[in-house]
């Protein structure tokens, strides 16, 4: 745990704990993110920019604070062969974050699938769950803005959810600290 994580726990921050499922296909930069946001027991520091992360086979769980949240983040596969393991989690998840490669445009009218699917999904349609999506590698050569990402999935058609793109990237952590503030905020008047 990092100082200021331990400060706002001492502070009174960091009492509710909920879980996230941290969602995507392959390659769009979920555990990459997660260790951005999280401390490594062994440092007990942030990892710095640039950190190299192996893909993730399977599910692995993270945690996290913000915003006087507690994060328990389940980082699942997003192979295709083992997207089945996000239906799993659906029915005990608070929220999702949703990261895709905004540079890969080809990809993305597969991750669009994979949201609608999930969403779809008996476990989650109908339930108000607040929806992250991470437009990651903004910083990329022909990256789309996080405008263009909301309309490449079809977010505006998204009305049983509150939901919020954020451009970012992984690597530096450049909007990570705002979308992840978003959520808390919306887990936070949720609760």
């Amino acid at each position: 745990m990092g100082l200021l994580d331990k400060l706002s726990s001492w502070m009174g921050g960091g009492g509710k704990v909920v879980t996230v499922l941290v969602l995507g296909l392959d390659n769009s930069g979920k555990t990459t993110m997660l260790r951005t946001l999280t401390t490594t027991e062994q440092e007990g520091q942030r990892q710095g920019p640039g950190a190299s992360s192996v893909p993730t086979v399977g599910q692995r769980q993270e945690n996290f604070q913000s915003g006087g949240v507690s994060f328990r983040a389940w980082d699942v596969s997003g192979a295709a062969r083992l997207r089945s393991l996000w239906e799993r989690h659906y029915r005990h998840c608070d929220a999702v974050i949703f990261v895709v490669d905004s540079a890969d445009h080809l990809r993305l009218v597969v991750a669009r699938s994979e949201l609608e699917l999930m969403l779809s999904h008996p476990d989650m349609s109908g339930r108000r769950l607040p929806l992250l999506v991470l437009a990651n590698k903004s910083d990329a050569p022909h990256a789309l803005s996080a405008p263009h990402v909301a309309s490449a999935l079809g977010l505006e058609r998204i009305t049983d959810k509150p939901w919020h793109v954020c451009a970012s990237s992984a690597l530096s952590g450049e909007g990570l600290g705002d979308g992840v503030s978003w959520l808390a905020r919306q887990l936070r008047e949720k609760h």
